[in-house]
């Protein structure tokens, strides 16, 4: 088999490790194609995937405390950033269902 050039000493690249564009173009058209199947799982538009504690207090129709037990007790997962608190709306979902 025919080498392309030496890389380094030892090192040997050969023409079938080589990528070609149409492998590149193939590899795209999957990619796009996985992307959209993911993007179509996606929540439904007018729904936020992320909720902060205000608009779940409101949701549940419960209080700061109450929400403040239900982060501690583990039984409503979250995400902290800076001084922010934000929650999955599917964990509320979820959550409404138990």
């Amino acid at each position: 088999m025919a080498t392309v050039e030496n890389l380094s000493e030892g090192t040997r690249l050969y023409r079938n490790q080589l990528i070609t564009i149409e492998d590149l173009q193939s590899f795209k058209v999957e990619l796009l194609n996985e992307i959209k199947e993911l993007l179509k799982g996606a929540a439904t538009p007018g729904t936020k995937e992320w909720l902060k504690s205000s608009e779940v207090r409101k949701m549940l129709g419960i209080s700061p405390g109450t929400l403040q037990n239900l982060r501690i007790s583990g039984k409503l997962p979250f995400t902290k950033i800076g001084r922010l608190i934000f929650y999955r709306h599917q964990d509320i979902t979820r959550l409404l269902r138990v």
